[in-house]
Order: structure tokens, then sequence, then C-alpha cells
């Protein structure tokens, strides 16, 4: 692979595979595709070699604009995408247009232009929910909110493309991820930037003990490229941390990161439809020579560092829009 698109290139987990592929692959060029919603943010490119990285904002659902940017490139990797479930559950028409449209604009592109790897990045909230044991890609998706219907439609759409005209699908499944340019309203950012403010966390009351597992970001950008470059079209391959922890153990611990205590913690009214427990089996990533390499311990305290020694980062960001939007969805509870 000489050239590669990573749609949504500018986002969290996005901007974090493109650094891991200029790092890791010297021969490889980037074109990075993003929007530039409110997740997207050029400061997390922004020290990205010029010469092996061009930027083109630009929109998935626009079917037009993402196929001229694909020509010429022998593989696409798709993280473009509305994530969260909050602002699903309070309108999903955006999401159903990047995360279902965009997918199969992709599709179709590739297929018209005979990209050689299409890799489209999932979450393991397609499957829903389970007590004991975990989720094999053999398992049925059963997503059970707006956001992670729209992935598993988005899923079903591509593996439909692959089964009618051979496109070369591979699809992962990755698990909660965490570290540096985390947009602060995933439960990690928004808990640390809060305390670094002197702010109370919002805790769902009754959501406490339910149960998330944790991936460094650069252990996701690695799986995603195992998967790439070993995985075979029409497969779907978990990425699993392997750190499940509930939430109360979370935000006890980002308290003691900050030198909180449970005085900092208000409990709030619970999401609707709130999955109890995430939990994935990633052998079948393994097998092909992938393993996470970060401790949970270590990961979080890494990100806290980040946070508290990024303020520049993060300050604009939660005085602007977010400020807003995060009023409206608490104030109430």
């Amino acid at each position: 692979m000489k050239k590669m698109i990573v749609t949504g290139g500018a986002g969290f987990i996005g901007s974090a595979f493109v650094r891991y592929q200029l790092e890791s692959y010297p021969e490889v060029h980037i074109v990075n595709f993003d929007k530039l919603t409110y997740a997207g943010n050029l400061e997390n490119i922004k020290d990205c070699d010029p010469e092996r990285h061009t930027f083109i904002q630009g929109d998935i659902a626009d079917r037009k604009a993402i196929q001229a940017a694909m020509e010429g490139c022998d593989a696409i990797v798709n993280f473009a995408a509305d994530t969260h479930v909050d602002r699903s559950i309070m309108g999903a028409t955006d999401f159903i247009e990047t995360n279902c449209t965009g997918v199969y604009n992709i599709c179709e592109a590739a297929r018209e232009l005979g990209t050689s790897h299409v890799l489209l990045v999932s979450t393991d909230e397609v499957y829903g929910s389970i007590r004991e044991g975990s989720f094999t890609e053999k398992d049925a998706p059963g997503p059970r909110n707006p956001y992670s219907a729209s992935k598993a439609g988005g899923e079903l759409i591509a593996l439909a493309h692959f089964e009618t005209f051979g496109t070369p699908i591979i699809i992962t499944r990755g698990s909660n991820t965490y570290g540096p340019y985390q947009y602060p309203e995933k439960v990690m950012p928004l808990f640390i930037t809060n305390l670094l403010d002197g702010e109370q966390v919002p805790l769902y009351q009754g959501g406490e003990h339910n149960v998330r597992d944790w991936l460094w970001v650069y252990d996701h950008a690695s799986g995603i490229d195992t998967a790439l470059r070993q995985g075979e079209p029409g497969q779907i391959y978990n990425v699993a941390g392997g750190h499940e922890r509930e939430n109360i153990v979370l935000t006890r611990k980002l308290l003691e990161l900050c030198g909180k205590d449970e005085s900092s913690i208000r409990l709030v009214k619970d999401r609707p439809g709130h999955d109890f427990r995430y939990s994935i089996d990633a052998s079948k990533l393994k097998a092909l020579g992938w393993m996470p390499t970060m401790d949970w311990e270590t990961g979080v305290a890494k990100t806290a560092t980040w946070y508290r020694e990024n303020e520049a980062w993060w300050r604009p960001i939660k005085s602007g829009e977010f400020k807003e939007y995060y009023r409206k969805q608490y104030e109430n509870r």
C-alpha cells in the first residue's frame, strides 16, 4: 500500500491511526478526508509531515467528493462516523446519513475504482449487552441505541456489497477506546477535564456498575492495521482491550489521579436503554499476530497527564459549542 485514504482522520481514533501509519510505514502517503464536524480537529494532525500527508475537507455522505478523493488510493480506512450515544438519542438523522449512506458511498466508489483494501471501523456496541462471557464475530448484532443501530446498518450494507460485488470489505469492531485527543463529550476526557476545573462529574445513577472494556487508542490503531494488512475480505475482527471495568471503578480512578474525592461525583438520570456490559473476544485478530500492549492503570494515568498538560487543546472546545450542549444535556438531571 503506497497511498491510503483515511476518512475521519482528524478525529480521535482516526488521527491516531494516521500518526501510526506515518510512523510505521515510511513508504505510505496518507490522504486525510474529514468533514471537520465538532469532533474533527486539525490540531490533531498538525505535526503530520506535509510531504506524506494530504488533508481534504469533505463528507463521505457526498458521493462525488469521496469518490474523487479515493482516486489513485490503494486502500481506504473509514473512521468517519457520528459516534456519541447520547447525541443519537437526541436525534439520529446525522448518524444514519454518515454511518449508513456514507458507508454505501465508500463501497460504491471502491467497486468502481477497484480499490484493493477497504476497512470499515465499527464498534463492539453493535453486539448489544452481554451479562456473561464475550461476543465473538460469529454472534449476530443486537444494537440497542440509535448510534449502534446505525453502525450495524452500515456493516450490513458493506457485507452485502462484498457478497454481491466482491468488494474487498474488512470490518473491525473495537471496544471503548481512550487516550490523547479524545473529544471531551466521552466519559474519560469529560470527567478528567471537569475534575481539573474543579467541577463535578455526571455519573449515571443506576449505571455505576455497568461494565466497559477499555482499549488504548494506539493499540486500537495497531489492531486496525493488522486487520487491514493481514485480514481476509468479507471478515470481521474484534479489537478488545481486555480491561473490563465498572463505571464506578473508572470514576474513582480518575478522582484519585486528579486529587479529588467522591464529593465530586454528581449522580444524574440514567441513559435510556443503557447497555449493562460490553465484552468481545479478540482471539481471531490475535491469531494474525496482534496483541494490546498498554495496561489499564498506566494508560489511564497517561491520559489524565495528557489532558493536564494540554489544556490549550481542550479549553477552547469546552468553552464553545460543547458548553451549550453539555448544559442542555445535564442541567435537568
